[in-house]
């Protein structure tokens, strides 16, 4: 049966060679930081054909009945959710297969493909708080998994070993509806955005709620900018005067992609104006600009929808 959890690899152990799938995940895949008290954890283990969630998703099920995360778009998660339980009251951890193979013909996957779940037993101990605080806390954590549980380090029959990333933030700096239209874009799609501006009514009209508001910089560079290596920054100014200070300052952090509005000339003028403020053509070349997939859009929304797009083709490249 064929495998996709991602690079295989070889781990001596014992004198003998043990082999270990490896999965990357983003933390919104394995919401083990979402659920106060985890019980059980029903993951992809392996795909066959079209899947809907990639190998390493997972469904987070609490003691008190709480469920954070989703393996199909509703077709199979109440029967994943009936053997969770099973296992939060004590049964022993299951191996389910769904789809194509399955031994339930009434569960179909409409994506014709063929899931491999094993459902967990999970408790605080070996390290699990600590990895849940890393998650929280957008660090780059490992869990380790075996036919019979989970760890935060490799243990003997551990058999997979996912990689969880912290999901994509974005910080939007700007002023009128291409920042409005972006930052309700991303905090709609559940990213966590802050949204810096110079102009009160852009940000009335990005209408708060989940769109965090960050101190725009008036003067010199933005002071404690919180970008981390999965991060977008990205400026929407039709005046660019604001542009120097922000970009230096966005330079200045991990951040993968650093993004500004305007035409082909706007973005040369721009890099020759960070090149004789010192920029080197390193830095010169993480600057995206002009921004999104579809070239030369004058609408908000469409210019939205073109850079969210190349953000999101930037963050699964890298």
């Amino acid at each position: 049966m064929p495998e996709t959890t991602g690079v295989e690899s070889a781990t001596q152990r014992g004198g003998t060679v043990e082999r270990i799938d490896q999965a990357t995940v983003r933390a919104s895949d394995l919401p083990l930081a979402q659920i106060a008290d985890p019980a059980a954890l029903a993951l992809i283990r392996r795909t066959e054909g079209p899947s809907y969630r990639p190998p390493g998703a997972a469904m987070v099920f609490g003691r008190d009945g709480s469920v954070a995360g989703h393996l199909s778009s509703g077709c199979i998660d109440a029967d994943i959710a009936l053997h969770a339980g099973a296992v939060i009251a004590g049964a022993a951890p299951r191996a389910l297969r769904y789809g194509r193979g399955s031994p339930f013909p009434d569960l179909i996957l409409p994506c014709g493909g063929g899931l491999d779940i094993r459902i967990l037993p999970v408790t605080e101990g070996a390290g699990i708080a600590a990895l849940r605080a890393q998650i929280a806390s957008r660090r780059p954590a490992d869990l380790w998994v075996s036919t019979t549980g989970t760890g935060a380090a490799p243990f003997p029959g551990a058999d997979l070993r996912l990689r969880i990333l912290p999901d994509i933030r974005f910080i939007v700096f700007g002023k009128g509806p291409e920042a409005v239209a972006f930052s309700r874009m991303t905090a709609g799609a559940g990213y966590e955005t802050f949204l810096s501006s110079p102009d009160p009514e852009t940000l009335e009209l990005a209408g708060g709620g989940p769109i965090l508001p960050l101190p725009f910089p008036l003067r010199g560079r933005p002071a404690d900018l919180p970008a981390d290596r999965h991060t977008a920054v990205v400026l929407f100014f039709h005046d660019h005067d604001h542009e120097p200070a922000i970009l230096l300052g966005a330079l200045a952090t991990e951040a993968f992609y650093i993004g500004a509005q305007g035409s082909r000339r706007t973005a040369e003028n721009r890099r020759e104006g960070l090149r004789r403020m010192g920029v080197d053509e390193a830095g010169l070349a993480r600057l995206h600009g002009p921004m999104g997939l579809i070239p030369s859009t004058r609408d908000p929304r469409m210019l939205a929808v073109s850079v969210l797009a190349a953000v999101l083709a930037e963050a699964g490249a890298n």
